[in-house]
């Protein structure tokens, strides 16, 4: 992995070896991000059996895969930026889908995101992890704003601004006015699912432990993890007028948005992950919506277009 630095990049103080301080950089951001995961790992095998089963992981899973397409293919590729046209029905599913995952409704989502690619790293972006600045405090207090901290503002992105369309839809605004009860049911509806196959209060609350906090949790996190370390740490293998970069390791529990580089040298794009090797799910899963009918006009990655945005090795 490399660092993200400014073009061209600011010279370091003497005191400082720019190439310690990335490494130092990597290492307390890869146990911040790494150590829960790590400790969520080892619980399970401690777990197993009487606090975790089988039914717990197959519920999350359904509703981590449901509600993370909901995020990746829904709010971001279709709604945000019209990678492809879809079918009202697959419209709709895809708005619950993405309501499933409980970090905006679809609306807010969508102003926030524009907003972002707007102002891409740039004063007015609102999670850019380099709104302090360049030096090695700046960017840990960036990149802990850009993880979480810009939720906690009050102001949001405008609707009427950035999402005239959306608010132009009454299916989009009905799927907006809903976003409670759908996260009503992304929260308890684990649990209820859990209580009924096991015909247990003690199945429901695993379920509602692993299958809604730990899921939720785990998403949210993935999802900010894009907002931050994809704009800090990775590599560019593509020009964007920003630092987007592309983080290899977060490809598949974030169904490919973790090859952020390309998205933002190509924000329309279908396929995120475009070169050999990068495996894109949410892109897979629109290929197959694609066959069956269910979308059209998709906009797959240009070779030509791809090859002129290269950056030189």
């Amino acid at each position: 992995m490399t660092i993200a630095v400014d073009r061209p990049a600011p010279t370091p103080k003497p005191e400082h070896d720019p190439s310690r301080r990335s490494k130092t950089e990597l290492a307390i951001f890869g146990l911040v991000v790494g150590l829960p995961l790590v400790a969520f790992a080892a619980a399970v095998p401690f777990a197993w059996g009487w606090g975790l089963t089988w039914t717990d992981v197959i519920i999350g899973f359904v509703f981590y895969i449901v509600s993370g397409l909901g995020v990746t293919v829904g709010f971001h590729r279709y709604f945000t930026h019209g990678s492809f046209k879809a079918k009202r029905g697959l419209k709709i599913a895809l708005g619950v889908a993405g309501s499933l995952s409980l970090e905006m409704s679809v609306l807010d989502w969508v102003a926030v995101h524009r907003k972002h690619h707007k102002f891409s790293d740039k004063e007015g972006d609102p999670h850019s992890p380099w709104r302090f600045g360049t030096s090695f405090k700046a960017v840990t207090k960036g990149l802990l704003y850009a993880h979480m901290g810009w939720l906690f503002e009050a102001e949001r992105a405008n609707r009427e601004k950035y999402a005239p369309d959306l608010l132009k839809d009454p299916d989009i605004v009905k799927l907006h006015k809903a976003f409670i009860p759908l996260a009503a049911f992304s929260l308890f509806g684990p649990a209820i699912l859990g209580g009924l196959i096991t015909m247990s209060w003690w199945g429901a609350f695993t379920a509602f432990f692993w299958a809604t906090l730990v899921r939720i949790g785990l998403l949210h996190h993935v999802t900010w993890s894009i907002n931050s370390i994809c704009h800090v740490f990775g590599d560019e293998e593509f020009e964007s007028r920003d630092k987007s970069r592309n983080v290899w390791i977060l490809a598949i529990p974030s169904f490919g948005e973790s090859w952020h580089n390309l998205h933002h040298a190509e924000p329309t794009c279908a396929r995120h992950g475009a070169l050999k090797g990068q495996i894109d799910l949410s892109a897979g899963t629109i290929r197959i919506f694609e066959k069956l009918g269910w979308a059209h006009d998709v906009r797959w990655p240009n070779p030509e277009r791809l090859a002129a945005k290269r950056v030189a090795a």
